[in-house]
């Protein structure tokens, strides 16, 4: 059955599907800061962030972005602590970097305008089929399919696609299925009307079918297995690992902070020092000491637990305890260089970009100070 075909045999009115979605997303749609103009940086900024992140989290890091970095020439010339700043707390810093590295290739290989056609914009570092297809429908009005998360599940319901989103080859059906049900004369809308059904309406546990504009189109309602769609076999488990840290000063009042490898997990970031714990026969405390003292040389003083945080990434969970700690003693210098450790003052510390985990660690450190 070739694509045709099957979007015949699922007795889908395509019209009034795209008058039905379209009409609903004119009336009903947020007021969001990145659908005030179809600038095709400002899109492709926003889709980027909004990968794996909730909207109402997105709203002010997109606004600060863009305050700080108004045009793409601006953010292709920023700093690379500067843009990982205003990144911090977003999480995925690789986005960001990638974002940045192909604002660069614009710049250099088509005089600062984004590209509007599939060929060349899917070239760009860090522009997959979705985010390509997400600026082309927004920005250029360009017929193309974006398919994220929620566009698979609002079209599994409708269409009673029972294949399982979490294999790759499966987004080939659903992009078929947006090629064949696109409204070509307005494909910004169709595309953002989907994406806005399924965060609104069509949500994953409990959908509002009874508020669905496109109810009398979708399969799944009529059969009674909405809440059974989409299919996600997960097999993939996450590794734990315990971690023991401390938020160390010194007298001046200056905190000792690490900076993180420039390849892998959050690259580049900072965060307060902190050992992954691989024995059991020492307390937290002895073992934060007994490392601290290995790799830079002074015994620093643990005080006061501070905090314990479970911080989940797509693939690990760390499961930190952070005390607070003082150096009273002077520290060799070249030691501190050579494993990238340095003091900041307080104003230095908020300059520099931390994971999340490392903000929860000093908010709970101020806290109890």
């Amino acid at each position: 059955m070739n694509d045709l075909e099957f979007f015949y045999a699922k007795n889908i009115n395509i019209a009034e599907f795209q008058n039905d979605l379209i009409s609903w997303f004119e009336r009903e749609q947020r007021d969001l800061p990145w659908r005030k103009n179809k600038d095709p940086y400002r899109v492709w900024v926003s889709e980027i962030m909004l990968q794996q992140t909730r909207v109402d989290t997105v709203i002010p890091f997109y606004n600060r972005f863009m305050e700080w970095f108004p045009t793409l020439e601006e953010f292709a010339d920023a700093e690379e602590e500067r843009i990982l700043k205003a990144w911090e707390g977003l999480g995925y810093y690789s986005r960001v970097r990638n974002l940045q590295t192909a604002a660069r290739e614009v710049r250099a290989a088509y005089n600062g305008e984004v590209p509007d056609t599939p060929e060349e914009i899917a070239k760009l570092k860090g522009v997959g089929p979705y985010t390509a297809g997400a600026i082309l429908s927004i920005a250029y009005g360009k017929p193309e399919p974006a398919v994220d998360g929620n566009v698979m599940r609002v079209l599994s319901r409708i269409l009673l696609i029972k294949e399982d989103i979490a294999k790759p080859k499966t987004r080939k059906v659903f992009e078929a299925a947006v090629r064949e049900l696109i409204d070509h004369g307005n494909p910004s809308f169709f595309n953002q009307a989907l994406m806005e059904l399924g965060a609104l309406i069509c949500k994953p546990s409990n959908p509002a079918c009874l508020l669905c504009p496109v109810q009398q189109h979708c399969q799944a309602f009529a059969e009674g297995v909405q809440t059974e769609l989409p299919i996600k076999i997960k097999v993939k488990k996450s590794r734990t690992i315990p971690l023991v840290s401390a938020i160390i000063t010194n007298e001046k009042g200056e905190y000792l902070i690490h900076k993180r490898p420039s390849e892998g997990l959050l690259a580049n970031l900072w965060e307060f020092p902190n050992f992954e714990i691989h024995t059991s026969l020492l307390p937290k405390r002895e073992f934060f000491q007994a490392e601290f003292k290995a790799l830079l040389g002074v015994n620093p003083v643990i005080q006061q637990h501070i905090t314990k945080i479970d911080h989940v990434f797509s693939h690990l969970v760390w499961n930190v305890d952070t005390f607070a700690g003082v150096i009273d003693a002077e520290m060799d210098e070249s030691k501190l260089v050579e494993n990238h450790y340095k003091w900041v003052n307080t104003v230095e510390l908020d300059e520099l970009a931390f994971p999340v985990s490392h903000q929860k660690m000093l908010k709970a450190y101020l806290e109890k100070r």
